[in-house]
């Protein structure tokens, strides 16, 4: 049944999702994406939806150029889950109290920490993790003295940059405690590289704007950066870093959520295993048909043979850990998660705080007026776009939440 090719397209364009099923303006973004001169190829995933200047759900090919939007601003925003000793029958019959602790050690929204986390000291607090508490601070100091070397506009930053590191943000961002098919606790959480991430990206994508071989472009929002001037070279400088810091964003607040975790679970010899981490948003260089290529994944994780990844719904339905099949034709590439079915003003219009509560029934969750936007509803359904990937990912684990933290 899939791929299919989207009609149309200087550069070919496949679609592991029917193009009467995604929305006009989608799909003229795609058209607009295959008409640069420096694409080889797109491959359009299943939670397709319309993005700024790059659609979310699409993997971009690209000859010796790069463009910050089909990046996106969340640079290297994604996901990481860990398996925890735990199971079902050792939760209280309530988790208000561990959500509460889990909203107390990870601030949310815009807030920060009031003090940088001493990642030395939540180094070690955390037991039977091989690489991620062990190996927190490695590469911290050399990681930090790079923030000078960034865009100058942002150097007021850090200090910021400092005290966002460990924190969730807002949107789609979350941290859930999730159960398996086996009622044994899983810990998934959803984030990025925060404010600094995204004042990285929109500087870059105002630079690009102003270059002249992309004044004629069929959307200004798709300018690109060349290979072998200097405003690549400083964009990949500042999105290598960028990715990094989200990779370390997600590993801290994972330290803090299991430390949490452990905290509230004190009578129990809590432990964990081996972390998964992926990044949705963000650039790799890969081989594709035979010839090195700029691939950029903008809600879309990387799916090679056996690498696992996750794909999560919203929340009040299931998530999903797979492991890749390295399908060629999908740039081995499958989606992010669910995918957005209409837009977060549409569902504020739509749905009431009361179809909130009765979507993520038996969810531990914020239910109020401040994440209406957020509902199940809102979302395509998670096990069809998981079903339309079956020769991308095979399932090795589903996971139904039980708790969920929002910004």
């Amino acid at each position: 049944m899939f791929p299919v090719e989207l009609r149309g397209t200087r550069a070919r364009t496949l679609m592991w999702a029917h193009e009467h099923e995604v929305e006009q303006a989608a799909l003229r973004q795609l058209r607009n994406i295959a008409e640069l001169e420096w694409v080889h190829g797109v491959r359009v995933m299943p939670d397709v939806h319309l993005g700024k200047g790059a659609t979310v759900g699409s993997v971009i090919a690209m000859r010796e150029a790069v463009a910050p939007a089909a990046v996106g601003v969340d640079i290297g925003c994604g996901m990481e889950a860990v398996r925890t000793s735990l199971t079902a029958a050792e939760l209280p019959d309530s988790l208000r109290a561990l959500r509460s602790r889990i909203e107390a050690a990870v601030p949310v929204g815009f807030a920060a920490h009031d003090d940088p986390v001493n990642v030395t000291r939540l180094q070690g607090e955390i037991t039977g993790r091989r690489a991620t508490t062990a190996t927190l601070r490695a590469g911290w100091d050399r990681f930090w003295a790079a923030f000078a070397d960034l865009d100058s506009g942002v150097h007021s930053r850090e200090s910021k940059a400092h005290k966002q590191m460990g924190t969730l943000g807002g949107g789609n961002h979350f941290v859930e405690v999730c159960l398996d098919t086996d009622d044994h606790v899983w810990i998934l959480l959803h984030s990025g590289s925060r404010n600094i991430g995204k004042e990285l990206a929109e500087r870059h994508m105002a630079a690009a704007r102003k270059l002249p071989h992309n004044q004629d472009l069929p959307d200004r929002d798709l300018a690109v950066f060349l290979s072998g001037t200097p405003e690549m070279e400083a964009y990949r400088r500042d999105l290598t870093w960028a990715q990094e810091y989200a990779a370390r964003n997600r590993a801290v607040m994972l330290a803090l959520v299991c430390k949490a975790v452990r905290d509230e679970f004190a009578g129990l010899p809590v432990t964990f295993e081996e972390p998964i981490s992926c990044h949705h948003n963000y650039v790799a260089e890969e081989i594709i048909d035979g010839v090195p290529m700029l691939v950029t994944r903008k809600g879309a994780v990387r799916a090679g043979a056996g690498e696992l990844a996750l794909i999560p719904g919203s929340m009040g339905t299931r998530s999903y850990v797979v492991r890749g099949k390295g399908n060629a034709d999908s740039f081995c590439s499958a989606s992010h998660g669910a995918g957005r079915r209409m837009s977060r003003n549409a569902a504020k219009r739509q749905f009431t705080v009361a179809d909130l509560a009765a979507q993520t029934q038996g969810v531990e969750s914020r239910k109020d007026a401040g994440v209406i936007d957020e509902i199940p509803a809102a979302y395509k359904d998670i096990d069809e776009v998981i079903a339309a990937q079956q020769d991308l990912v095979e399932v090795v684990a589903t996971l139904r939440q039980v708790l969920c933290v929002k910004g």
